[in-house]
């Protein structure tokens, strides 16, 4: 692939990409930093990624080794462990189907629910599992993407639903 193939990924695949660095960074700035890092590092391996062989997934990957890195360097520096918490913003349920004040609340509700389970969940589950949902990848390019067998991914996509289905039936326990 020529560096001047990549602008045309940048246009079919930017808004998914970008959207991956913002759930990896939760900061809008961060993922600025990461988006361009993400793109500047694809340049210099532009003659490495295959376009028939799904190069959004290879950029996923740079942007997870990019965000891996700067984490692990963040951790050195401050002696920490980083604390990945989800974006606690809800998302907006209005919907052009004329729902009730009572649909929209109990929607907002869980919605909020369904983000707290998923924010409780470690990052290893909850990188596959936003990968597969959000950003509509396939299995076989999340294992690429973060270096793990096919099986090792399904695995973790089936026990983040599982733990999902848990942490809300126990809301859905404790409203009763």
């Amino acid at each position: 692939m020529k560096a001047s193939d990549l602008s045309n990924i940048v246009e079919i695949h930017g808004d998914a990409i970008y959207s991956f660095c913002y759930f990896l960074t939760k900061d809008k700035s961060s993922t600025d930093d990461l988006y361009q890092d993400t793109f500047l590092k694809a340049l210099e391996l532009c003659h490495k990624i295959d376009p028939e062989k799904n190069p959004k997934s290879f950029i996923i990957s740079i942007a997870i080794g990019l965000w891996k890195n700067k984490c692990r360097k963040l951790a050195r520096q401050q002696k920490i462990m980083t604390n990945f918490e989800a974006n606690d913003d809800v998302i907006d349920c209005y919907t052009a189907n004329n729902e009730t004040p009572e649909e929209i609340v109990l929607n907002n509700e869980l919605s909020s629910m369904v983000q707290a389970a998923v924010a409780s969940l470690d990052t290893k589950l909850k990188l596959p599992l936003y990968m597969y949902y959000t950003v509509d990848m396939p299995i076989e390019d999340i294992a690429k993407a973060l270096k793990i067998p096919k099986g090792t991914v399904k695995s973790r996509l089936f026990k983040a639903r599982k733990s999902i289905k848990n942490i809300l039936e126990v809301y859905k326990n404790e409203a009763t």
